[in-house]
Parts: structure tokens; C-alpha cells; sequence
């Protein structure tokens, strides 16, 4: 699911026969008017698999493009849908948006979606899917650790997300 793009149509009905819009979007994945540039060019991540997803998602997310990360692997997860590493993208696609409210400024959206990342990844081995996965928790619990009780008023201290 492309969430970069508004895939209701008028009324917000599902299945509409209204063309799908793409939604303008600034660098962090925020919706812009309507009729600004967008400053996101994505692909569109429903045309590709499930592997091409995740490399491109960790390709984003290793340039600091978590929005992107995370439309990426919110695809993988819709299309592991019952499958064993349906969880694994979940947890991914809420790493990818820990890391984007990282960079708008959000402590409460960091924290909670980290904290849930890092519980789906903590039932997965040490690798998975080509990433350390014990590496990617300790980076997480080292940020969340930074970040400590700030609240949504104190702004988000500087974190390291991890490469992955």
C-alpha cells in the first residue's frame, strides 16, 4: 500500500472508478496541499515483489529516506499477508516510521513506534532477510535509550539510526 498515494475516490469510497491522485508530499513524507510540488519522488512499491521491496527499503532507509523505507516495507507486509514474515515487514514498516516521526520532530511517535519494531524483531534469529537483526535491536534500545521520557513538547534529542 503506497501511502503516497490516496487510493479512495470521492467520498472516500474503496474501489472508486476516479483515477488514483498523487498525494504531494515534503522530504519527511508530510501530505502537502493540494497542487504543491511534491519533494518525494517514490516508486510505486505496489508494481514490485516482496524482495525488491525490501531492498529498496533498506536502500532508503540507509540514506536517511525512512518515509520511503517504510512505504516500502508496509508493501512487503500487506503482501506477506499470512505468511511467516508478514510480522517481520510489520515490524520493519514501523521501524521506517519510528525513524520518519524521528525527523519530524516527534518524541511520542518515536518512542512507540520503536518500542513496537523492536518487539516483532525480538522473535525473529540473530539474521533475518540479509539484516543482523540482534545489531538492528541493539541500535533501536540505543536510541529509545537516547530519546529517554521526552514528551511531545521537548522535541527529539539527536538519535543514530542504525545502517542497515
Amino acid at each position: 500500500m503506497s501511502g503516497a498515494n490516496d487510493s479512495a475516490g470521492p467520498g472516500g469510497a474503496e474501489g472508486s472508478a476516479q483515477p488514483t491522485v498523487e498525494r504531494p508530499r515534503d522530504r519527511f513524507g508530510r501530505p502537502l496541499p493540494a497542487g504543491s510540488a511534491s519533494r518525494l519522488d517514490l516508486p510505486d512499491f505496489d508494481q514490485l515483489s516482496v524482495d525488491a521491496n525490501h531492498r529498496l527499503a533498506i536502500s532508503f532507509f540507509n540514506e536517511g529516506v525512512f518515509f520511503g523505507a517504510h512505504e516500502a516495507w508496509e508493501t512487503a507486509w500487506r503482501d506477506t499477508h499470512g505468511a511467516p514474515d508478514e510480522p517481520f515487514f510489520k515490524a520493519l514498516a514501523q521501524l521506517g516510521a519510528g525513524y520518519t516521526h524521528y525527523q519530524r520532530n516527534n518524541p511520542h511517535g518515536v518512542r512507540a513506534l520503536l518500542t513496537r519494531a523492536a518487539g516483532g524483531l525480538s522473535t525473529y534469529p540473530p539474521t533475518h532477510r540479509d539484516l543482523d537483526v540482534r545489531a538492528l535491536l541493539a541500535a533501536i534500545a540505543a536510541d529509545l535509550e537516547r530519546l529517554g521520557t521526552r514528551d511531545r513538547d521537548d522535541g527529539v534529542p539527536p538519535l543514530e539510526p542504525p545502517q542497515l
